[in-house]
């Protein structure tokens, strides 16, 4: 059912849900997107959940959503707020079910003419190195003691244990390891689920690219991060924290939702389940959290290892001689605390984004070195047939969205309406033409995750690059891609 709340434009890429619109809305929606996008974005009414968001105690600023926007449990996707780490709540729905979904991108030295005989050798090699499909099971094999120590440090426990180079953990958004995780506090059954799936890449939207440079905007900063010029090949990893996440969620959605009234809150949507976030409920789902974010970082570390081995397997030259350094590695799914500029006082906020980046500024702390007269790296992917973009944090976001911006292109489509419109079709095949090849472990997947069953993605970035909340650096698109 298509939204039709009240709505007031602000400018061309800002539109405003008043705060008046509902009772019980503590401050105003604000959406970032083009006009042209708005009908789209009505469709799905979740700009009721942004309305919905606002109601929650101790939200510091505006319940804000990107132009990926698209209806989640609880929050939107593509969701942002932030609350008050004494007054404020914590929501797993605020944060979602695929803890860290993220992205890491990787640039080479290699050129199209370099792999283009052996793309379908080099995908072929990806996809039998990186187990995928739902309830894959890995080639890493760790008792209770491990999965723990995991759970603790992220991928600097898979560089330790050789999977991959010291060098990519500054590359790593918390360095690959968030702070507060607390082992002990995860369940008995979620730890059962992580343990055979580490190193993954699980189904859905997940996806291994290999991609050629399209098109650079910043020439400058695009060569700070390794990119030097239009044709060069990029590998993209898109995953998260698989089974162990998901169950996280589930745990905290559960056990919140017994104790939301409990604290005296108010929702609107029981999926709004929440606690304070300096509560035990509140303190053990963060602890929770932040140890399914470890899982994805450590899962994609360890996908990157092999796609590396897959290289030198098949073109018979080292990672380290085919330039294979990873770029950045961001988060799309989390909460975390930050601090922030709030009507020029510094506090330290619990920042929800779902479906959402970081995108920090030039000259911050949390920045690598090598990035900080830039801004930090921000990715965001396509899927199968549709570009992929790196862009870079900017001020502005920093003023407006807590340093956030959008995380892809957002579904338009649910899988199931996915599945009807593209029966007897071929989807490989006509990826095929477009100069794609894709092995999937299931056709189901490639017409679930068919291109026209999300918004276009330029029009996405062009929205936040218009608002000023990132900056494009470069577009990518796919030629080989593996999908679970």
């Amino acid at each position: 059912m298509a939204w039709r709340g009240e709505f007031v434009k602000i400018d061309n890429n800002r539109y405003k849900i008043p705060k008046s619109y509902k009772a019980g809305m503590r401050t105003d929606g604000l959406i970032y997107a083009s006009e042209e996008m708005l009908p789209q974005i009505k469709e799905d009414n979740a700009l009721e959940q942004v309305a919905n968001v606002a109601t929650l105690p101790g939200i510091v600023g505006c319940a804000m959503a990107m132009p990926d926007i698209h209806w989640g449990y609880g929050f939107p996707i593509g969701g942002v707020a932030a609350f008050e780490t004494k007054n404020g709540i914590i929501s797993p729905g605020g944060v979602g079910y695929d803890i860290n979904c993220g992205v890491r991108l990787l640039r080479t030295d290699l050129e199209h003419e370099d792999i283009k005989n052996k793309l379908k050798d080099l995908v072929h090699s990806i996809f039998h190195n990186v187990p995928s499909g739902v309830g894959s099971k890995g080639k890493i094999r760790i008792d209770d003691r491990e999965v723990k120590d995991v759970l603790r440090n992220g991928a600097q426990w898979a560089v330790k244990k050789g999977y991959g180079w010291k060098e990519d953990i500054d590359r790593i958004e918390e360095r690959g390891a968030l702070q507060g995780a607390d082992p002990d506090k995860v369940s008995r059954r979620a730890l059962e689920r992580g343990r055979p799936q580490l190193g993954t890449l699980g189904a859905g939207n997940h996806f291994l690219e290999i991609q050629i440079v399209e098109d650079i905007y910043d020439k400058n900063a695009a060569q700070i991060m390794g990119i030097d010029h239009v044709g060069q090949i990029t590998v993209m990893i898109h995953t998260g924290s698989r089974g162990l996440g998901y169950q996280v969620c589930d745990d905290n959605v559960k056990m919140l939702g017994r104790v939301t009234h409990k604290y005296g809150i108010d929702v609107p949507d029981r999926q709004l389940a929440c606690a304070p976030i300096e509560s035990p409920e509140g303190k053990s789902y963060f602890a929770q959290m932040a140890c399914a974010a470890n899982y994805a970082w450590a899962n994609r570390q360890c996908i990157m290892h092999w796609i590396r081995e897959s290289f030198e397997k098949v073109l018979g030259t080292g990672a380290e001689k085919l330039g294979m350094h990873l770029i950045y590695d961001v988060a799309h799914n989390i909460a975390k605390f930050e601090e922030h500029t709030v009507a020029g006082e510094v506090k330290k906020l619990c920042i929800h984004r779902k479906g959402a980046t970081r995108a920090f500024a030039a000259g911050h702390d949390a920045v690598p070195a090598f990035y900080k007269q830039i801004g930090q790296p921000v990715l965001i992917p396509g899927d199968m047939g549709t570009h992929s973009y790196l862009l870079l944090g900017t001020e502005k976001a920093m003023n407006e969205t807590f340093g956030s911006t959008c995380h892809g292109a957002g579904r338009v489509m649910s899988r199931t309406k996915a599945m009807a419109t593209t029966k007897g079709r071929s989807i490989d095949k006509e990826l095929l033409k477009q100069g794609i090849f894709v092995l999937s472990a299931s056709d189901d997947v490639l017409r679930q995750e068919v291109p026209e069953a999300y918004k276009d993605i330029d029009m996405v970035v062009d929205a936040v690059h218009s608002a000023g909340i990132s900056k494009k650096v470069a577009r990518m698109r796919p030629i080989g891609v593996v999908k679970g």
